[in-house]
């Protein structure tokens, strides 16, 4: 985070203190001996809100999260893109947002060692890196958000309109809503490739952040970007989720299916796991934009900005697990992917047999007669 003052804490990995100040203030500060204060210039030292609570919280125990999510997430999704490779129709709508999204995630998850040893210490991976881990992040984070919400709605096609949406759900449908949905999060990470630099901090440690630039200009922009998360990212993947499977539930229950009760769980399941991960992450960043927008910097006081960061801290950091935890809901949970995986177990692990082939006879039936419901 750059300096509090005027709040860059958009930025999602940066981790300095508040001491520093834009390139201006600092050349007017080193020919203050040789020109005279203007009379409308207010000499009065402001006051800035220090960071190093927050920061020691950032470097003591975010780097461990970041290796463990890492490690949870390659192997998970990794895993997920050999079964549909391997076992699955690669060209399905399903699979191909399903691959999609297991993509988003590796690329989300591959800035996260980056940002370890970042937290841990100093940016150490040259301005090119910092350039590109960062929009790779913001790239995989906001296009694994839309690709929730388009398996959600194609869901909700193949379920409640099945007959009329058979037509229009076609392979090209499938890879033209995919494109769609890698240039608005390119797009929306297009300020990370702008504003994003490596600079030397007062404490002779390397930063990672936003510079180069007029404060002002960046603090404009990191409020366009608290909005658009807000908005773009969370309330418009809400509804569309909160309504899609509302429907889908609906349509669930008007049928025989004897499944329906485990399918309304698993929609009850996604859409609370989606509320509790990314309810709170995005209220904290429409206050930080809310502060942004109805305070000056003098009117900020120390403690509201440092209990936001806190609270930005540990709410991201939940989001960011979920990010990495929704192939599974929308793969093993299914009945093929739980008989692909048992015949990957069986075949690498041949004394797991007995415990698995019973679960895998018995279920085959089942599976067959409610292939239909893995859609949910």
């Amino acid at each position: 985070m750059e300096d509090e003052q005027h709040d860059h804490s958009l930025d999602l990995f940066s981790i300095s203190d508040n001491t520093s100040y834009p390139s201006y203030v600092l050349d007017m500060a080193n020919n203050s001996e040789n020109t005279s204060v203007p009379d409308y210039v207010d000499e009065t030292p402001v006051e800035l809100c220090s960071a190093s609570n927050v920061n020691q919280l950032g470097s003591a125990i975010i780097p461990y999260f970041y290796y463990i999510n890492f490690l949870l997430s390659y192997l998970g999704n990794w895993l997920v893109l050999f079964i549909i490779v391997k076992l699955e129709k690669v060209n399905s709508v399903t699979n191909i947002f399903l691959i999609n999204l297991v993509t988003s995630n590796i690329l989300f998850a591959s800035s996260f060692p980056f940002l370890a040893k970042y937290h841990s210490s100093e940016w150490i991976f040259g301005t090119v890196l910092c350039k590109l881990v960062s929009s790779a992040h913001l790239i995989g984070f906001y296009s694994s958000i839309l690709f929730l919400t388009l398996m959600t709605f194609d869901r909700y096609l193949a379920v409640v309109h099945a007959v009329s949406a058979a037509k229009s759900r076609r392979r090209a449908y499938a890879i033209g809503a995919s494109l769609i949905v890698w240039f608005i999060s390119v797009l929306a990470s297009l300020n990370e490739l702008v504003f994003k630099g490596v600079r030397k901090h007062s404490e002779h440690r390397l930063m990672c952040e936003a510079t180069g630039y007029h404060a002002d200009v960046v603090e404009q922009w990191n409020l366009v970007s608290y909005y658009m998360q807000f908005l773009l990212f969370f309330l418009l993947p809400l509804f569309m989720a909160m309504y899609c499977y509302t429907c889908i539930t609906v349509r669930i229950m008007s049928t025989r299916m004897r499944e329906k009760w485990r399918s309304v769980k698993l929609i009850f399941i996604i859409m609370f796991t989606f509320f509790v991960c990314w309810t709170p992450y995005n209220i904290v960043i429409l206050l930080k934009a809310i502060q942004i927008s109805t305070a000056d910097d003098a009117n900020r006081k120390c403690d509201q900005v440092e209990a936001l960061n806190y609270a930005l801290y540990v709410t991201r950091d939940i989001a960011f697990l979920y990010c990495c935890i929704s192939p599974m809901f929308y793969s093993f949970v299914g009945k093929r992917f739980q008989s692909h995986f048992r015949k990957l177990l069986l075949k690498n692990m041949p004394c797991l047999a007995r415990q698995l082939r019973p679960a895998s006879l018995s279920s085959k039936s089942t599976a067959q007669r409610t292939s239909h419901t893995n859609d949910f």
